[in-house]
């Protein structure tokens, strides 16, 4: 294998249809490392179903070792990834392009552009994630200078990617236009959707608010409720006992559950990529993203 070989890294469900993204734009099968997380597997299953241009899958915990070391180009979704960083650091890659995992992107632009340190943000970094930073910087703006680093993204970078390509960083952005070709007619989830969402179990939203704003997207009747891949089994109890709200675990990203579903016309969600992906995935489409229920009002208590 020669070091322009190429490998997608995939850590999530959204790398993965981005690594079919990249295939399908590249017209080149991709060979996958996938990590061992929930809906990785489902995740595959379909993307295998849509004849996505990706070759063997390869299941692995922690770093896929021997075959990064057999690949010299790497798809990767989490530039901030601390296992990432350590690969890199130790083997070097030739070329590396980044794929989307959430709005990460853009403050992983800004940390080549030195806008802002290499560290996940909102995130305390210690122990071996902080100590290869450097190192695996260093990495990733030497072949950005050598013209071998890419971004394959759904996000507008604006004046960052005009930046980043005087460097020699190639820009291009995808509209997710291999899921729409391949969409085929889902379950139909009626008119309502709410996303499911991870804040509360972040800590980024207390659960009683989470819960008072599932109930108030039930206003003008019930809704179908797409579970976000890293709620509590608590958290989905405490929604499925909220009035009119069916939950239905899908274990698929949302943006291929939701390209081709019938009937579509309110998609509930709280802040998120989604707000990005969801536009490009439903073009041409009827439905609409909103992030606050209709007729904003009181809606009682949730015990």
């Amino acid at each position: 294998m020669g070091r322009d070989d190429v490998l997608a890294w995939v850590e999530s469900p959204l790398q993965l249809l981005g690594a079919a993204e990249w295939a399908a734009a590249h017209g080149t099968a991709v060979p996958v490392a996938c990590r061992l997380t929930d809906q990785i597997p489902e995740t595959a299953t379909e993307l295998r179903r849509r004849d996505a241009l990706l070759g063997a899958m390869a299941p692995y915990l922690g770093i896929p070792w021997r075959l990064l070391a057999q690949h010299g180009h790497w798809l990767v979704g989490d530039g901030f990834s601390g296992q990432f960083r350590l690969a890199a650091a130790v083997l070097r890659p030739s070329r590396i392009t980044f794929l989307d995992d959430g709005a990460h992107v853009l403050p992983f632009a800004d940390t080549m552009l030195g806008r802002r340190p290499y560290a996940r943000p909102h995130v305390e970094e210690r122990g071996l994630t902080r100590a290869t930073a450097p190192a695996a910087l260093e990495i990733v703006l030497r072949r950005a200078l050598q013209g071998r680093v890419s971004f394959f993204t759904a996000f507008d970078l604006a004046e960052r990617a005009t930046m980043l390509h005087g460097w020699g960083v190639e820009m291009r952005r995808h509209d997710f236009g291999w899921t729409r070709s391949t969409a085929r007619a889902g379950a139909a989830l009626g008119p309502r959707v709410v996303l499911g969402s991870a804040r509360p179990v972040d800590g980024r939203m207390p659960t009683l608010d989470y819960l008072r704003w599932v109930r108030a997207t039930t206003i003008d009747g019930p809704v179908v409720y797409l579970p976000h891949r890293r709620e509590t089994p608590e958290q989905l109890r405490a929604v499925s006992e909220v009035g009119m709200v069916e939950v239905r675990p899908t274990h698929l990203p949302v943006e291929l559950v939701l390209a081709g579903a019938p009937d579509l016309r309110d998609i509930f969600t709280l802040p998120s990529s989604t707000l990005t992906t969801l536009p490009l995935v439903l073009a041409g489409s009827r439905a609409r993203l909103r992030t606050e229920p209709p007729r904003q009002r009181a809606v009682g208590s949730v015990r």
